[in-house]
C-alpha cells in the first residue's frame, strides 16, 4: 500500500493506505462526537466511521460543532 490524496474542506490531504475514517478522524485531532463528515457528497453516519476507508480522490468536508457543556 502507498500513499494516497484526498481532499479534506478543499486542502489535499495525503493519508494512509486502507486508512479507516475514523483513525483519520483521530489522528487529525478530531473529537468524534462533535464532528460531522460528508464524503463525496454524502454524509456518513458516525456507525459508519470505523468501516469506511479512505479512498485515493475522495473529497471529504468536516463540519464541527460547538457545544456548551
Amino acid at each position: 500500500g502507498g500513499k494516497k490524496m484526498i481532499t479534506v474542506n478543499g486542502k489535499d490531504c495525503p493519508c494512509e493506505d486502507s486508512l479507516r475514517l475514523s483513525a483519520f478522524l483521530d489522528q487529525a485531532g478530531y473529537e468524534r462526537s462533535r464532528v460531522a463528515v460528508e464524503l463525496n457528497g454524502e454524509i456518513v453516519p458516525k456507525a459508519g466511521y470505523d468501516t469506511r476507508e479512505l479512498r485515493d480522490g475522495d473529497r471529504m468536508e468536516t463540519v464541527c460543532f460547538v457545544g456548551g457543556g
